[in-house]
C-alpha cells in the first residue's frame, strides 16, 4: 500500500480519513499502522486514531537540507551510512533508527536504544582533513550536544555528562581513509532523552523531553561550529569551557596500560595531556567523580 508513515502528524487522524488519502481501506491502514510500530515506530493508535508520538524526529516534521533516512529496526545506524557513504552519499546525509539491534560504542561496547524514548544517529562528514585532525570531531560533536542542551559538561573525548556526573550522550566516530587524508567520516550519536539505562541520566529529567527538538538544535549548533575544524584553537577553547576533565585527576585505559595523572589539558590534534604525556585515545575515569 502507499506509505502511511509520511501522513501521520503528531495529531490524531481518523482510520476513515487516513484511508481516504490513501485509498486504501480502514482495515489496511490499521495493518499498516501495526507494522509499523513492529518496526519500532513510535506509532500511536487508539480511538481517535492514528498518530506519531509527540517528538518524533521525523523528516516530514523535521526540515533538514540533507538526505534524511528514518528508519524503525536496524542492526547499526553506522552500517547503513557506510553503506551510503561508500555509494557517494553527500555530505551531511543522516541516518536515523528508532531501534539498533546492534548499536555499538566506542571499545566495541553496546548503545542500547528503546523505540520513542532516545536519539541514535549517525551523520555522514567529508571534511577533507588530514588525518592529524581526525581527533577533533568527536570534540565538535561534544561541545555541539552541549551547547544543544544546555547544560551538563563534557567529558573526554566523547561522553556529555548530566550536571551530577551521569552520563546522557556519547558520541562514536569511525573513518575511511584514502592516503594521509580522511576519505568521509561517520559520526554516530546516541542521546537519552526521555529514558536511561541504569547509571545513566535522561534529559527529561531537566525537562528537554522533545526529540525532535533536541536533534534540530544539535543539527544546527553541529553545522554553526563545523568551519572550527580550521581553526583548532577556537574550537579547543569552547571544548575547555564545557569540560569536566581538565584540571581532575583522572585515569585513562588505552591500549598500552592505564594512565593517571593530572588532566592538564587539550592538546591541538584533540589529544589529552595527562600528567604530561599525550594521550590519544582511551576511557577516562574521573578520580573521585564529579564535584
Amino acid at each position: 500500500m502507499p506509505a502511511l508513515l509520511p501522513l501521520l502528524t503528531e495529531t490524531f487522524q481518523s482510520g476513515e480519513a487516513l484511508a481516504r488519502r490513501l485509498g486504501v481501506s480502514r482495515a489496511a491502514v490499521h495493518k499498516e499502522a501495526r507494522r509499523l510500530q513492529a518496526e519500532g515506530y513510535p506509532v500511536e493508535v487508539g480511538r481517535a486514531g492514528y498518530r506519531l508520538a509527540p517528538g518524533t524526529p521525523a523528516p516530514h516534521l523535521l526540515p533538514y537540507p540533507h538526505p534524511f533516512h528514518y528508519l524503525g529496526r536496524v542492526d547499526s545506524t553506522q552500517d547503513v551510512l557506510r553503506a551510503l557513504a561508500r555509494a557517494g552519499a553527500p555530505e551531511g546525509s543522516l541516518v536515523l533508527a528508532e531501534v539498533q539491534q546492534k548499536g555499538r560504542g566506542r571499545r566495541g561496547r553496546v548503545w542500547l536504544s528503546e523505540p520513542g524514548k532516545s536519539l541514535t544517529f549517525s551523520l555522514l562528514l567529508r571534511p577533507g582533513l588530514p588525518l592529524s585532525g581526525l581527533g577533533l570531531l568527536p570534540l565538535l560533536a561534544g561541545v555541539a550536544l552541549a551547547e544543544a542542551v544546555g547544560l551538563g559538561g563534557l567529558k573526554w573525548p566523547n561522553d556529555l555528562l548530566s550536571p551530577d556526573g551521569r552520563k546522557m550522550a556519547g558520541v562514536l566516530l569511525e573513518a575511511e581513509v584514502q592516503g594521509e587524508e580522511v576519505a568521509f567520516a561517520l559520526l554516530g550519536v546516541g542521546v537519552n532523552v526521555l529514558s536511561a539505562p541504569p547509571g545513566a541520566a535522561a534529559l527529561a529529567e531537566w525537562g528537554l523531553g522533545n526529540r525532535r527538538e533536541v536533534l534540530a538544535r544539535f543539527l544546527e549548533r553541529f553545522f554553526a561550529l563545523y568551519p572550527l575544524l580550521l581553526e583548532p584553537q577556537a574550537l579547543l577553547e569552547r571544548w575547555r569551557k564545557r569540560s569536566l576533565t581538565l584540571g581532575r585527576r583522572v585515569r585513562v585505559l588505552t591500549s598500552r596500560g592505564p594512565v593517571e595523572g593530572l588532566a592538564e589539558d587539550v592538546l591541538p590534534d584533540g589529544s589529552l595531556l595527562v600528567g604530561g604525556v599525550r594521550v590519544g585515545a582511551g576511557d577516562v575515569e574521573l578520580v573521585g567523580g564529579v564535584r
